[in-house]
């Protein structure tokens, strides 16, 4: 745990406190089945780091039932098959990206931050000039 928290740092530095985009504008879905082995050992020791790291607060959380209904303001490209599915959702409820599966705590953070960091940018651009 601790290189998710050094990791965390180091994307809150890198995602900035300075975004024009409020924290809740994004949120990361999270598709999920009663069973799923993945899906606990992400609740277990991912999802309370997440809750509290910069991409929790940029992204929240929200659990969703893959065999469940979506939440009614979420436009999806594709219907989730697989569980653990992550899906950044933008302010508008369209699904931006997605992570299929639970590939590890490492490559979790990077991706993640990863796809925050490039929505954001995508969402609020810098000014020209």
């Amino acid at each position: 745990m601790q290189h998710a928290s050094a990791l965390s740092v180091a994307l809150f530095v890198m995602l900035g406190t300075g975004s024009g985009l409020a924290a809740q504008e994004l949120r990361l879905l999270m598709i999920e089945q009663a069973g799923c082995y993945y899906c606990r050992v992400f609740n277990r020791d991912i999802a309370p780091a997440y809750k509290i790291a910069p991409e929790g607060v940029a992204a929240p959380l929200e659990h969703v039932q893959l065999r469940g209904p979506m939440p009614e303001d979420v436009t999806l490209k594709s219907q989730p098959f697989v569980t653990p599915t992550f899906i950044l959702i933008g302010p508008d409820g369209a699904e931006i990206e997605r992570l299929t599966g639970f590939p590890g705590e490492d490559f979790f953070w990077a991706y993640v931050g990863d796809m925050i960091r490039t929505a954001q940018t995508q969402l609020d651009p810098a000014p020209e000039g």
